[in-house]
This record gives C-alpha cells, sequence and structure tokens, in this order.
C-alpha cells in the first residue's frame, strides 16, 4: 500500500498492485488495472519511488520468515 496525495489535498492509500501506468497529463495520472484513472499531486518519480519502497519491504519480510523457518 503507497500513500498518496489526490489533487484536492486528501491523502489516500493505494493498493500498489493494482497500478498498472502512470502518465504525465500534465498532472500525474495513476491508471489502475481495473481501468479506474486516480489524479495525484505526486510526481511520477515519487509514486514509483512509493511502489518500489513497498514492494522491498514486502519481499525482505518474506526473507526473514524463510530464515526464521530454516533455524
Amino acid at each position: 500500500m503507497v500513500a498518496l496525495i489526490r489533487l484536492n489535498g486528501q491523502e489516500f492509500v493505494l493498493n500498489a498492485d493494482l497500478i498498472e501506468s502512470i502518465e504525465l497529463t500534465p498532472d500525474t495520472m495513476v491508471t489502475l488495472t481495473n481501468g479506474r484513472k486516480i489524479l495525484v499531486k505526486n510526481s511520477i518519480e515519487e509514486v514509483v519511488r512509493k511502489v518500489i519502497k513497498y514492494k522491498q519491504l514486502c519481499n525482505s519480510a518474506l526473507q526473514v520468515i524463510n530464515r526464521e523457518e530454516k533455524e
């Protein structure tokens, strides 16, 4: 999950796995896998950075679980 800000300033949390594409139109538009489009204040780079960080955190948690199972 990544926290983003709508154009009206409202913060919301988006399931990063639902993001299909991100484009600049001139605002940042996030298109979801269901076709829904959301305009956000965040830059493309910021959204991508947040998604990468989220995915890294998910993968690191899996590695910790696997290490604990081996011991």
